[in-house]
């Protein structure tokens, strides 16, 4: 073989390459550029909009205001009320499918007549739609006079609570949380199935109960799918509304007023499109925090 071939052969896989790269990126360019429009115009319109004085109903009075949105944002009481009710919301949640998601997923896992039929019920709360779900709980569930609960409570001889009246937060937290448990089931239970069943065998002979066994084995077992179901749960809850907007409609006050329902009221009820794109960039902030912190926490759950 001649001496210079071997450079020149190289060269052509170089430029076949180079070539080939010109091609991806020119195949992949259109659904790049309109994914990016997508998702960097109505962020680059809201940031604009927060600064700017714009009411729908006086479009002639339109103008720069600075950062006036923002510290008339800050000094609203209903601004930090609503902060309060999304941490009460996502935590609450959280707690809840959790705790049932790890309990359905040890469940399920176990061999039992009818189990096929249990994983369904169990999963089937994930394909109702949001506003189907809260429409279900508020009027066949938690209402007081029609509803299941009051039903319950009557035969026992206690009085039927109004649950969106008394304590609608956690009506909201209940109704969330079933619709998400079956998320969590569905994670933590394939996470379960890959467990080393001689671990858990061994653990029997050594004399280890069935709580020591949970407890040393199987939940060290699913740190890292519980903390991914917190990090995917979480992002999603942020921007809760059609519940909201179904059951309480942020009510009574501002009790159920969480930060996406704020904005809502903002731009659509109260036609105040600058301060409700200044309450939409605080909460991209607040989720892009959250989102970091909690890909963080995952990644050292997966290095460890």
């Amino acid at each position: 073989m001649d001496a210079t071939t071997l450079p020149r052969q190289e060269m052509a896989g170089d430029s076949l390459a180079r070539h080939r790269r010109r091609s991806s990126w020119l195949l992949l360019s259109p659904a790049v550029i309109l994914l990016g429009l997508w998702a960097f115009v109505p962020l680059v319109m809201t940031l604009l909009f927060s600064f700017q004085r714009y009411n729908l109903l006086y479009p002639e009075r339109r103008g720069f205001v600075g950062f006036r949105n923002y510290s008339y944002l800050f000094s609203d009481p209903a601004f930090w009320t609503a902060i309060a009710n999304t941490l009460v919301l996502v935590l609450g949640v959280l707690a809840i499918t959790i705790v049932l998601g790890i309990a359905f997923a040890l469940l399920l896992n176990q061999n039992f007549p009818g189990r096929a039929v249990a994983r369904l019920m169990v999963i089937a709360p994930f394909f109702v739609l949001p506003p189907v779900a809260a429409l279900v709980w508020k009027n066949l569930l938690f209402d007081p006079l029609d509803g299941l609960l009051g039903w319950l409570f009557t035969l026992v001889g206690l009085h039927p609570i109004a649950w969106f009246t008394t304590d609608p937060m956690t009506a909201l937290v209940n109704i969330v949380a079933w619709e998400w448990t079956p998320f969590a089931t569905l994670i933590l239970l394939t996470a379960l199935q890959s467990l080393d069943t001689d671990q858990l065998e061994a653990a029997r002979m050594d004399g280890a109960g069935p709580v020591n066994r949970i407890i040393y084995i199987v939940l060290p077992h699913l740190g890292r799918p519980i903390a991914i179901t917190i990090m995917m749960e979480s992002i999603f809850l942020l921007s809760i509304f059609a519940e909201i907007l179904t059951t309480t409609a942020g009510g009574p006050g501002s009790a159920t007023t969480t930060l996406t329902y704020l904005i809502y009221i903002r731009a659509l009820l109260d036609f105040d499109i600058g301060g409700a794109s200044a309450a939409g960039v605080i909460a991209i902030v607040l989720a892009n925090i959250v989102a970091i912190f909690l890909m963080r926490a995952v990644a050292r759950n997966i290095e460890a």
